[in-house]
């Protein structure tokens, strides 16, 4: 049974590691199609008293090892764990081939990556759980929702796992404007859902609370982001052009469902600082926009994300300058909350230095990068060799602050 050949493998993992220790972008089609014979591998080992939301994995509660010290909680503009603060040495790490989770998910891509990153210093990553939508959801034509294959919890159980063991924090990304592209087989089931007040309640209520609840006790699922860059959804034709309300009551419901629920915090990957602040285009996931709403049996006192997550690529110097040269203040981000970088390219135009672009963004008070990405094919943004550098770099920085915990 798969569940069991991932268990026997980790408990090598854990050995292994405590013998160390004593833009809008899409996937490539090569990134997009998992490895065929892993996938195929995958599901001949799955049994067939499965349902298709999971239920016989949701029964049983997920074998942590963490006991709540590695908590991350927010203070003013901080996070903070154990008393202390802590700063994101990320990476984003969105995918192995794509729809990773309930696909061709591979266990030996995740510890061996996992343990690079940790080895250099790197403490938390962006995943993308579900990359469009096509993989591991139950939802129908009409946006009937369901819940999760069996087999997206089997291996979001794994990542938890490996995630606890390599002290690597996970922003988890449920959605993207890739479910929503007319490209994506099930475009018009996810459209339906969003603009849907009661099929939208059905994913929450099958969906992200089941996660959370789960996921609640392992330190290190330490944020869910409901959406990567909705922007796009809005602005693209391809992925259907809708309203902001149609995706400002899904954040409102999320919200207030995961605070309700669990400890994790919430947020939302805006592409562009354009929907994010008042002094643009208007800050579409603030706390008065969200409790504005509407959301039915929801409490809306709950719904408001935890932090900002605005996303920034040098295409947006001429319209609204660079992100990480400026205060989030001075970039147009309300300041009582955490701000964090959510994608940046590792590499950019001539001169760009992603060591000075990690230590800038410090120094002028984000509480975390995450630079586009570690894994995959290159995209024209660079990966793990181009960001390694500001890693390890911000270690000789803020090392107290990356592990304040304590190394393993």
């Amino acid at each position: 049974m798969r569940t069991k050949k991932f268990a026997a493998v980790l408990c090598a993992a854990v050995l292994t590691l405590g013998m160390s220790a004593c833009g809008g972008k899409t996937a490539d089609d090569s990134e997009k199609k998992a490895d065929s014979a892993s996938s195929a591998e995958v599901k001949s080992e799955q049994t067939g008293n499965e349902t298709a939301d999971g239920g016989d994995v949701l029964s049983k509660p997920f074998e942590t090892t963490c006991d709540g010290s590695a908590k991350v909680t927010v203070s003013g503009d901080k996070f903070m764990v154990g008393g202390k603060e802590i700063w994101f040495n990320g990476v984003n790490t969105p995918w192995d081939k794509w729809n990773d989770f309930g696909g061709g998910f591979n266990f030996d891509f995740w510890q061996e990556h996992f343990e690079k990153l940790h080895k250099s210093g790197v403490n938390a990553c962006r995943i993308w759980i579900s990359c469009n939508g096509d993989v591991g959801m139950k939802i129908s034509p009409d946006g009937t929702f369901e819940g999760a294959e069996t087999s997206h919890w089997e291996d979001l159980d794994t990542l938890f796992m490996l995630a606890e063991n390599y002290q690597i924090y996970v922003m988890a990304t449920v959605q993207s404007f890739d479910h929503y592209k007319d490209s994506n087989k099930n475009y018009e089931a996810w459209r339906t859902l969003i603009q849907s007040p009661e099929h939208t309640d059905e994913y929450v209520d099958n969906y992200i609370i089941p996660l959370v609840k789960r996921y609640d006790a392992c330190d290190y699922l330490w944020s869910v982001d409901l959406c990567n860059e909705p922007d796009w959804i809005i602005e693209n034709s391809e992925c259907g052009k809708l309203d902001w309300l149609s995706l400002e009551q899904y954040y409102a419901k999320a919200c207030s469902a995961i605070h309700a629920n669990s400890d994790v915090l919430v947020t939302v990957g805006m592409g562009m600082i354009k929907y994010n602040s008042d002094k643009q285009n208007g800050n579409k996931i603030s706390d008065e926009e969200l409790q504005s709403i509407d959301i039915g049996k929801y409490d809306s006192s709950l719904a408001y994300v935890d932090f900002w997550s605005t996303h920034w690529y040098d295409w947006m110097i001429p319209n609204w300058g660079t992100i990480y040269e400026n205060t989030p203040e001075e970039f147009g981000l309300e300041t009582s909350k955490p701000a964090v970088i959510g994608e940046l390219p590792a590499k950019g135009k001539d001169g760009y230095d992603i060591s000075n672009v990690y230590e800038t963004a410090y120094n002028n008070g984000y509480q975390g990068v995450f630079a586009w990405k570690s894994s995959g094919t290159d995209d024209g943004c660079g990966l793990w060799l181009d960001i390694q550098p500001a890693i390890e770099k911000m270690m000789t920085v803020c090392e107290d602050k990356i592990f304040p915990l304590g190394k393993k």
